[in-house]
């Protein structure tokens, strides 16, 4: 799925929003649990990097109002794609070039040589804190949060050739990067009541983060796309 059409998606999700609220009742909702929990498909797209994650998105909540939940949110994705010099620091930019013309001129790299190192990541975020809730029709509710929270990931990286064995060596020894850094943006969506204990949700969140900024020269602005079941139970808060 390509930048493009992911805010192509987003962008069409926010001028339909107010269609939601056509066949929705005009009478607020009668039963609003205590508690909701989550489970779901999520898409996370960081185009900075290139870079597409398919996997699963969690979410725990206490409703402390009827317009306000507290929760923790969890997901994990899976995902690969490759390091070129572009995405690289100043100064690896520069070291990579000065090895590059140094083995084109002995003549151990063939001119015009791309150097692209794949790597698989893995990724997961944490997240906790407050979200609004708009409850003013039966058959829907609206919501808008804050994004804040961690993000970690594992980049495995796999060479192709010599040139890019010494890359990975350098960038990681072991063949294996880690790193953790603090995320911060919004996300919001719907759902949609099959009853008073089930709905559809569908949200989104859009961050910023700096992963592995030893290595890469820019942070990123990541996308996340979400889709799955939510049950809502416990004590009537509407009441």
């Amino acid at each position: 799925m390509s930048r493009h059409y992911i805010f192509r998606a987003l962008a069409a999700t926010l001028a339909l929003s107010p269609l939601w609220l056509v066949p929705a009742a005009s009478a607020q909702q009668s039963y609003v649990g205590l508690f909701d929990l989550y489970g779901g498909f999520t898409y996370l797209s960081s185009p900075n990097v290139n870079l597409d994650q398919r996997g699963f998105h969690i979410q725990a909540g206490v409703n402390a109002r009827t317009w306000l939940a507290l929760g923790f949110d969890y997901s994990r994705s899976t995902g690969n794609t490759d390091i070129t010099p572009n995405l690289l620091t100043s100064s690896l930019q520069t070291a990579l070039g000065d090895q590059i013309a140094v083995g084109e001129h002995l003549g151990i790299i063939p001119a015009g040589y791309t150097v692209s190192v794949p790597f698989d990541a893995t990724t997961q975020t944490f997240a906790a804190g407050p979200q609004l809730m708009f409850r003013h029709w039966s058959a829907v509710t609206l919501f808008v949060r804050p994004s804040i929270g961690a993000i970690h990931e594992v980049a495995t990286l796999h060479a192709t050739d010599p040139l890019s064995q010494a890359i990975v060596d350098q960038l990681a020894p072991t063949g294996v990067k880690t790193d953790w850094t603090p995320f911060y943006g919004f996300g919001g969506g719907g759902e949609f009541n099959i009853g008073p204990h089930f709905s559809i949700r569908a949200q989104a969140d859009f961050v910023h983060n700096h992963l592995f900024s030893d290595v890469l020269r820019n942070g990123r602005n990541t996308v996340r796309l979400s889709i799955g079941p939510a049950f809502h139970f416990g004590k009537n808060m509407a009441k």
